[in-house]
């Protein structure tokens, strides 16, 4: 691996780490209102499934991401 290389590798791994900080941010965020939402009765059920869904989506992108980050190993 060349020194270019390694420091396109580092950069790469520094936007997927902020990429992973905002996406974790979101997450949190929807959390909350997730969870205000439930606390106001009556709510829109339909509000809090594409709230719920939309959180899904955020945890698939934030795993898919922290793969990226872990080495293969050869074994």
């Amino acid at each position: 691996m060349s020194n270019d290389d390694s420091s396109e590798t580092t950069l790469d791994n520094e936007a997927t780490n902020a990429r992973l900080e905002e996406l974790r941010i979101e997450h949190r965020d929807l959390d909350d209102v997730i969870d205000r939402l439930i606390e106001k009765a009556p709510f829109d059920q339909l509000q809090l499934q594409r709230l719920k869904k939309r959180k899904l989506g955020l945890k698939d992108q934030i795993l898919r991401l922290e793969s990226r980050l872990i080495p293969d190993i050869i074994a």
